[in-house]
């Protein structure tokens, strides 16, 4: 239920911060919260995908591209990420959730998203993600770029980064039985 009212918060707060370009860096703040704890008494490792989804949230609506998608009745999924730990977040420390957009391939969107405090780098993640029709199906990359507007340039995908899209990428078929692991 917390994170419910998180989300609608920064919804209505994202409105009213600056606004960014599609392919700049959305720097959004965030405090920890006794009920982002794990037994430990540092964030807990599954709260910090929950903020990223906030942080991006912020960006899509930030950048404008929020409404786009939303108009043609598109929305974003996460098909696959990675994160790396550096340092703990702890009680009502503040931190920044920086996201951009690093490129696209064939089939999704990259985005580069870090947990910074005063400039440090405390966690680091990529994302590979989608955008879904409301009425069913993907939505084909030809159609999300046409609807973003030009792509810069400096918009690249590190090989790195789509190597590790294609090998974590599930395969379309019905899964094995625990047997065939």
């Amino acid at each position: 239920m917390h994170l419910f009212f998180r989300t609608l918060w920064y919804q209505w707060r994202a409105r009213s911060r600056r606004r960014v370009g599609t392919f700049d860096v959305a720097s959004t703040p965030f405090r920890v919260l006794p009920t982002d704890l794990d037994i430990f008494r540092h964030m807990n490792n599954g709260v910090y995908l929950s903020i990223l989804d906030l942080g991006r949230f912020d960006m899509l609506i930030r950048s404008g591209i929020w409404s786009i998608v939303n108009r043609r009745g598109w929305y974003p999924v996460v098909v696959a990420e990675t994160i790396s730990f550096r340092k703990s977040l702890t009680l009502w420390q503040r931190f920044d959730v920086e996201s951009r957009v690093l490129g696209f391939d064939d089939k999704a969107v990259y985005v580069e998203q870090r947990f910074t405090v005063g400039g440090e780098i405390y966690a680091h993640a990529f994302i590979r993600g989608r955008f879904l029709k409301r009425s069913g199906g993907v939505v084909p990359m030809h159609e999300l770029l046409d609807a973003v507007g030009p792509i810069p340039d400096t918009v690249t995908v590190p090989t790195w980064l789509h190597e590790w899209g294609q090998t974590t990428a599930l395969p379309a078929t019905k899964a094995a039985a625990p047997s065939e692991w």
